[in-house]
């Protein structure tokens, strides 16, 4: 066996690398959080020959919620097959040249189209960017680093809506919802140019029997006196042959891995729905709970959001993953009961029972980029993080969907009425089986070829 080294990835001391990497995949963040918010201005704004129906705009702004679930559902499978660097980069360019392509639509279906391919960015991100930030931190930073991809993730919401709200406020004339839509080409761009240059993880190098570019990166970028024989030591027995996405299928919902997916895919969904559906509608919904210019409280509930995401990143380390889950879980019913119980509440109790709930479920959303990466191994972790956004996305999608329908058929205290129903269930759920990861290393679980026919299992910590 290896000789462990004194310093290693998960108990090294911060340096400026963790730093500037956790930067870099928080600009993504930021690109994801950017592109879904802008959204809301630009329907809100979108001219009324445009041909924007109910049906098309519950099409369009779920279409990112879709191409997520693709992206994340496939592209996290590849990264555990080719790494993670190549994808962490191409995504942004996918990003720079769709949010372009978007000041060319001429329909509904063009800008369906195009918000699917945007989602299949956000997607890779969201599969990609998470597990290579985890798997380059030291313990302690995890929680705090990993956290404050959320918070960044809400800051580009917020930062959508405050440009959106600006440049309807310069006359575009009518292309005005185009400017809005095209200006997520910045900040993509930017990142793209961050992110060039990053180095692989060594965690999957040493899964992939590449130890010696996995030891020289370590040393490079963490500290000169680090390591990775611990990792060795981890990854000796494991195989190295690449999965197909079938047999990483059949291992995420394997009986030793399922309750974690569908915990992380569920969790996320009850988080998700409610939250994205609410927020790419959030001008329309205002009206429809009685307000009469929805794009001013959007704005102050928008900077709750980012606020709480703030907030959140700082105290992700000092409760238990599942503890600060099922509290924000009830805490978030609570926000919103009074709109689901009161058929006509006044404007400052709508803003504020959403700016608490907005402030709340940016907390708590912390845990989508901590909880995932925690609860897999480096073999398949990019492939379970990616199923737990696609399954998330599955709510989302269908919530947005189905929300200016809700509102135009039966009103939005009904809409309140379900919100506060699935976040109660979700307090519920993560009650009976959410585990708890939090102050632990990344938990490695490999299982020894067969030897004399028979399976030896193994479980390691690094």
């Amino acid at each position: 066996m290896a000789t462990k080294p004194e310093i290693t990835i998960d108990n090294a001391p911060a340096v400026g690398f963790h730093y500037r990497l956790a930067i870099f995949t928080g600009g993504g963040k930021f690109v994801d959080g950017y592109t879904l918010g802008v959204l809301s201005i630009a329907l809100a704004v979108l001219p009324a020959n445009f041909g924007m129906t109910p049906l098309y705009a519950g099409l369009v702004g779920s279409a990112a919620l879709i191409g997520l679930f693709l992206g994340s559902i496939c592209f996290g499978q590849l990264a555990d097959r080719i790494g993670r660097r190549k994808l962490y980069q191409i995504d942004l360019a996918i990003f720079l040249t769709a949010s372009i392509l978007q000041f060319f639509v001429q329909d509904a279906l063009q800008l369906f189209i195009i918000r699917l391919i945007l989602g299949v960015a956000i997607g890779i991100d969201y599969a990609v960017g998470p597990t290579y930030l985890s798997e380059m931190l030291p313990q302690k930073l995890r929680g705090p680093l990993l956290g404050s991809l959320a918070a960044v993730w809400r800051f580009g919401f917020l930062a959508s809506i405050g440009v959106g709200v600006l440049l309807n406020s310069l006359n575009l004339g009518a292309d005005a919802w185009k400017w809005i839509l095209v200006s997520s080409a910045v900040p993509s761009a930017i990142v793209m140019l961050l992110r060039l240059g990053s180095p692989e993880s060594p965690r999957w190098l040493v899964q992939q029997g590449r130890s010696a570019e996995a030891e020289a990166i370590v040393k490079k970028h963490i500290n000169p006196n680090a390591g990775v024989a611990d990792l060795v030591d981890t990854f000796q027995n494991t195989s190295k042959d690449r999965r197909s996405g079938f047999e990483t299928m059949k291992l995420l919902f394997s009986r030793k891995w399922r309750s974690r997916t569908l915990f992380a895919g569920f969790f996320w969904i009850a988080q998700a729905t409610p939250q994205t559906a609410i927020f790419t509608f959030l001008p329309s919904l205002f009206v429809a709970l009685g307000l009469s210019n929805g794009l001013t409280p959007t704005l102050i509930q928008n900077a709750f959001f980012a606020a709480g995401g703030v907030v959140g990143m700082l105290i992700v380390n000092r409760f238990t993953r599942r503890g600060m889950l099922i509290t924000t879980f009830w805490l978030m019913a609570v926000s919103v009961a009074a709109l689901a119980v009161l058929p006509k509440p006044d404007a400052a109790l709508v803003i504020g029972c959403l700016c608490i709930y907005a402030f709340i479920e940016a907390i708590a959303g912390n845990l989508q980029f901590v909880y995932p990466s925690e609860l897999f191994p480096t073999s398949m972790r990019a492939a379970g993080v990616g199923m737990a956004a696609a399954l998330s996305r599955i709510g989302a999608a269908i919530g947005t969907f189905v929300l200016p329908l809700i509102i135009a058929a039966y009103g939005a205290q009904v809409l309140m009425i379900g919100t506060v129903i699935l976040l109660a269930l979700g307090a519920i759920v993560s009650w009976k089986v959410a585990p708890e990861t939090g102050r632990k290393a990344l938990e490695e679980e490999v299982e020894p070829p067969t030897t004399n026919g028979h399976n030896h299992r193994a479980s390691t910590t690094v």
